[in-house]
């Protein structure tokens, strides 16, 4: 199931500059959702990260896979309209490889765990099929 940015932006609060997932290309509820950014130079970061040869922040690339996850506790519990995601750890954080405008970051993410409201996740950002970033992390859900 292909979810597009204006389902995306009904599904989590983010918005320009800070919406970091542009397109869901699966998802299978419940265990793991696949998505795609689309780096550009336009991009306010890359005014100062870095004006002569732009990389994309690593704590961008983790919040891209922490919203992507958030799209799917969304989907998994069928709305989040009266809920909020929280992001309460991230673990084990690694970027192997630069990140620049022009590249699509494919990022996956997995449901490691569930209990009640707090949700565990591994996910990574890859860039041509190669390891851009990874991480574990943790999300809470709590009532608005």
């Amino acid at each position: 199931m292909i979810i597009d940015i204006t389902e995306i932006m009904d599904l989590i609060p983010h918005r320009y500059p800070f919406l970091l997932v542009d397109r869901v290309l699966k998802i299978d509820p419940n265990k793991s959702i696949t998505g795609i950014k689309n780096v550009t130079v336009n991009e306010p970061q890359f005014t100062g990260h870095f004006p002569a040869r732009p990389v994309m922040p690593g704590v961008l690339m983790v919040e891209a896979m922490a919203q992507l996850a958030a799209i799917l506790v969304a989907k998994s519990l069928g709305s989040t309209k009266n809920k909020e995601v929280f992001l309460m750890a991230i673990e084990n954080a690694k970027f192997r490889r630069i990140v620049q405008p022009g590249d699509i970051m494919h990022i996956h993410a997995v449901i490691d765990q569930q209990r009640a409201n707090v949700w565990k996740f591994s996910s990574t950002v890859t860039v041509e099929g190669e390891i851009a970033a990874e991480s574990k992390f943790t999300a809470m859900i709590k009532d608005k």
